[in-house]
């Protein structure tokens, strides 16, 4: 944490950030210790070394001590995802932005991670791939949920069954990135900076209308509308906001 932005990064940069168990549970962790910080307003998530995270690491296969069974497939507490889909689910679980910075190698679950950020800005060289045909399975790190409304499903399912590599034009083009930048982290950093300094109450609302209204039947959309504006208005941030543009300072706002 740094003032009200924390920044998690994927940190085993010589296995290009691939996914074991401890990697796995380490993600749900971190997610539920900034879910109890009071001042956080905006997350960064990046990866350490060259690449962002090349999706499974494949040892998991082989490892004699790792066995996936049907409890590992249930729910977590407090979370509608299983341990290996909160790594990816839980960022859409925090009720704040999430940014991602994506660079180099972005595969498998690495790609589902990064879609479990609210916005993702990628290096131009980045290379991309729904990566799990390669071995004989599904993606299955809350895909079903983050690309739904962001691709058709015909090109989700031409990308997932070929297991191709794609770069970041096309991921562009897809919607699967935000945008391209010479330095993504660096670009990550400066707009959750500028999320932390407006009203959190509004920030934290705007996700909620986004990922909630938009599966919703259309009275249920403008209910949710109403009911969190209602909830903003007239609020001590919404009111210091008001106040600060009047008087041409920076606001102060309650955490």
């Amino acid at each position: 944490m740094e003032g009200h932005v924390a920044e998690v990064m994927l940190n085993r940069p010589e296995k290009y950030n691939a996914l074991d168990m401890q990697m796995f549970e380490a993600l749900g962790e971190a997610a539920d210790s900034l879910a109890k910080e009071r001042e956080l307003r905006a997350v960064v998530l990046h990866g350490a070394g060259d690449n962002f995270c090349a999706g499974i690491d494949v040892e998991t296969f082989t490892d004699p001590k790792v066995r996936i069974d049907k409890t590992l497939m249930q729910p977590v507490a407090s979370s509608n995802g299983n341990l290996f889909q909160r790594a990816a689910y839980a960022w859409r679980e925090l009720p704040v932005p999430v940014i991602c910075a994506v660079h180099g190698i972005t595969f498998g679950g690495g790609l589902q991670i990064a879609l479990g950020a609210d916005l993702r800005y990628s290096a131009d060289d980045t290379r991309f791939s729904i990566m799990e045909t390669k071995w004989g399975l599904i993606p299955d790190m809350a895909i079903s949920t983050t690309l739904r409304g962001v691709m058709p499903p015909d090109r989700i399912k031409e990308l997932a069954w070929s297991a191709r590599v794609f770069d970041a034009t096309e991921a562009l083009r897809h919607g699967i990135v935000t945008s391209i930048h010479e330095d993504p982290l660096a670009a990550a950093r400066e707009f959750a900076k500028d999320c932390a300094s407006r009203s959190p109450d509004a920030i934290r609302g705007i996700k909620r209308l986004v990922n909630e209204a938009w599966h919703l039947a259309e009275a249920e959309s403008l209910a949710l509308e109403a009911k969190l504006q209602l909830k903003i208005m007239g609020s001590p941030n919404q009111v210091e906001a008001v106040h600060a543009n009047l008087e041409k300072r920076a606001p102060n706002f309650r955490d």
